[in-house]
């Protein structure tokens, strides 16, 4: 009987273990989800993001590609957040649930993340999760992104995030870590 209960003690303490080990892979599950317009120096700065945190990249990608002129580009964008236009996406990240931190990755269009990321937040369920946006800009930051980020998904944690100057993107590996040491997100 005593070795018994003993094998049934081990069985219980084993198992916790395992159930507190999953709990804590996915604590770590980090996911890069971004959107970057033809420079890619959104994609970047993303890049920089997973070499730091291993987590995983998803591209954000609209159905129908965004004009490659510039100056039709902008004309796009600024009638679509005008008009409230989401464009209908490539593919979604179908095991969101597995993530806890999703960074959110995108240009800053006209003071904000572009519609075709609004249309990722509102396609996902981001509840109880922490959410870090980053964004590529020319001189105008962050913008109202986080607020509108904050607005796109309420029931998830927002953090101010950072923003990297477009045409220092794709050098910026040492700034995107020093962001992510002072958001407290690695060592």
């Amino acid at each position: 009987m005593k070795i018994r209960t003993l094998v049934l003690a081990i069985m219980v303490a084993l198992a916790a273990t395992f159930v507190a080990e999953a709990q804590q892979k996915k604590a770590d599950k980090v996911l890069i989800a971004y959107y970057s317009y033809r420079g890619g120096n959104t994609k970047a700065v993303a890049e920089y993001i997973q070499q730091a945190t291993g987590g995983d990249l998803f591209r954000i990608e609209t159905d129908h590609p965004y004009p490659q002129d510039y100056n039709a580009l902008t004309e796009q964008a600024s009638e679509e957040l005008e008009k409230g236009v989401r464009p209908k996406l490539k593919r979604t990240v179908p095991n969101i649930a597995d993530y806890n931190v999703i960074y959110i990755g995108s240009p800053n269009w006209w003071g904000t993340i572009a519609p075709v990321v609004m249309t990722f937040l509102e396609g996902h369920n981001f509840a109880g999760k922490t959410i870090i946006p980053f964004i590529t800009h020319e001189g105008s930051r962050m913008g109202k992104s986080v607020n509108d980020i904050k607005k796109l998904a309420p029931k998830a944690k927002v953090l101010d995030g950072f923003a990297i100057r477009g045409r220092n993107a794709k050098n910026s590996s040492e700034d995107v870590e020093k962001e992510l040491k002072a958001l407290g997100q690695i060592p």
